[in-house]
């Protein structure tokens, strides 16, 4: 029992933290990057990456690890949510991996040089990589939440 607590205030803290993050950045990052000039935008992506890439990995591997071993220690319905938490989790970090980061690698060429003719086209590409991610991310807190809210209202199930 005391094992569930810890994961499940593990994992909803850094499911919080992924979708706050996120969500900041869906919220107030981008629409800061289109109302710079593209060279400023550049620069600051490259520099935000450098950070970036080790805190949010790291916090996308936290959430998605305690969520999943969570799912594992639950039963029924609530392990099959949990799960699902866990898969929106994972989603994130794959939007990430495969659809945000190639593009990260382009924007810090750009920075260093000048971005190509279909650079806009790009860059929309890449929000909407960051709209999907935020919104797994999001989807899987929420789910979370309900779920902790549930149980401290007297359900079973872990």
């Amino acid at each position: 029992m005391r094992r569930v607590r810890v994961l499940r205030a593990l994992a909803l803290f850094s499911t919080g933290l992924l979708a706050g993050a996120f969500g900041y950045g869906a919220a107030n990052l981008v629409p800061t990057f289109n109302a710079v000039p593209i060279g400023m935008r550049l620069d600051f992506h490259a520099e935000l990456m450098k950070t970036n890439g080790i805190t949010m990995q790291a916090t996308m591997a936290v959430s998605a690890l305690s969520t999943l071993a969570l799912a594992t220690a639950v039963r029924g319905r609530v392990r099959v949510l949990t799960g699902a938490a866990g898969l929106l989790t994972v989603s994130s970090f794959l939007i990430t991996r495969f659809g945000n980061v190639p593009i990260n690698g382009r924007i810090k060429e750009w920075a260093a040089g000048a971005p190509p003719p279909d650079h806009a086209e790009v860059l929309r590409r890449w929000e909407l990589f960051n709209d999907a991610r935020t919104a797994t991310a999001v989807l899987g807190f929420a789910l979370l939440i309900t779920l902790t809210l549930r149980r401290s209202s007297g359900e079973r199930g872990g």
